[in-house]
């Protein structure tokens, strides 16, 4: 055969086979290629918590954060990306992965007196509406 009419033998069965599974499943395309609404985080449904909210500014007290990352309908989403911002002290890791429970945890050590502002962002997209404050002293 020519190269040209298995070019286009090859396009009309593709084509051909769009248009079968378009008839035979009765849906639009976009419902194939749109991402599952149960897939994309939650800015209101995702929390954040930490413990203690003071702590002593010696660089070794740790405070423990968790973030729990959930869709709209309040489940929890797995292997999310998480990133942390603090304005006071330091982290153990600015990033990590949400488990099977949607949950990741942080460590946040301080030298120096005042207040941690904590404010987290999911997969570099959503921010998280929840923020908290730490107090070292």
């Amino acid at each position: 055969m020519d190269k040209k009419l298995k070019s286009l033998l090859t396009i009309f069965v593709l084509v051909f086979g769009l248009f079968v599974g378009l008839v035979v499943f009765n849906q639009p395309i976009k419902t194939f290629t749109r991402a599952k609404e149960e897939l994309i985080p939650s800015s209101d449904s995702s929390l954040i918590f930490a413990w203690p909210l003071t702590a002593k500014a010696n660089g070794t007290d740790k405070v423990e954060i968790n973030v729990f990352v959930r869709n709209a309908n309040n489940l929890p989403l797995t292997n999310k990306q998480v990133t942390l911002q603090t304005d006071l002290g330091n982290l153990d890791t600015s990033t990590n992965t949400t488990d099977k429970s949607g949950k990741a945890s942080f460590n946040l050590t301080s030298s120096s007196n005042g207040i941690a502002q904590v404010t987290a962002m999911v997969d570099n997209q959503i921010q998280v509406k929840q923020t908290i404050t730490i107090k070292f002293e």
